[in-house]
């Protein structure tokens, strides 16, 4: 290993071996548009695609600045053989680890032991604050794959009986995406898990009220089904105890 490590998520960073790199914005926009596409690319798409706004000659000069910027920093940042590039394998990249951590999660099967990456690596955002096309798609994938992983593991704590761990990831779900059902429905069960039916009661209103207020739409069969019997004037479901 080479020692070299990426962080794209929260904000850029890049580490060889135990030192912080500082690059130049032309730079760092370079190597994280490289980690984002995991396979080679040709130099022009890669010009074409960060500096779309310059001429072409232009675009493939800011290229060549780009990456003489990353080669002086470290020779085994990128793979620049040939008429293509690709970020060096050995680099690492938090990224990739959180969508390995998510996957295995989303696979994650009753009773298999779950990954040894902390679960903490999925609540990060993807480079906030870049204004960048080229981001826009993965930004929306990677979001929408650690919401799903978080709310697996979630719910696998629940009902596992580690019912704090659940409320933690769970609120972190809610924080990301305040309109999520499947996130209000999680913290729902958790109270409910806790025997606290004043706070699932307070959950299911809150939500109400943003559908109401957001979407002019109420909550869904599935959510009202959820607090069914705790509601006041509701009966249990069918077969319930009273």
């Amino acid at each position: 290993m080479n020692g070299e490590s990426l962080q794209l998520l929260d904000g850029f960073e890049l580490r060889c071996g135990r030192g912080r790199v500082a690059l130049p914005m032309s730079a760092q926009r370079l190597l994280a548009y490289l980690a984002v596409h995991p396979h080679r690319l040709r130099r022009v798409h890669v010009a074409c695609s960060l500096w779309m706004d310059r001429p072409e000659e232009r675009a493939f000069a800011n290229l060549r600045s780009a990456l003489w910027r990353l080669q002086r920093a470290s020779r085994t940042l990128v793979d620049a053989g040939g008429g293509s590039l690709g970020l060096h394998p050995d680099v690492r990249v938090d990224l990739h680890d959180a969508a390995r951590l998510a996957r295995a999660l989303l696979d994650l099967r009753p009773g298999s032991p779950r990954p040894g990456i902390s679960w903490r690596i999925l609540k990060g955002e993807l480079l906030p604050g870049w204004d960048e096309e080229w981001l826009d798609v993965e930004r929306e994938h990677q979001r929408h794959l650690s919401l799903q992983a978080l709310e697996v593991l979630a719910d696998d704590m629940l009902v596992g009986g580690n019912v704090g761990r659940a409320l933690e990831i769970a609120l972190v779900v809610y924080s990301r995406e305040p309109l999520r059902e499947s996130a209000h429905r999680l913290l729902i069960r958790v109270h409910m898990e806790s025997g606290n039916s004043f706070e699932a009661i307070r959950q299911y209103r809150m939500y109400e009220g943003m559908t109401q207020t957001a979407l002019g739409l109420p909550p869904s069969a599935h959510m009202r089904d959820l607090v069914r019997g705790l509601l006041p004037g509701e009966s249990l479901a069918p077969g319930a105890a009273a």
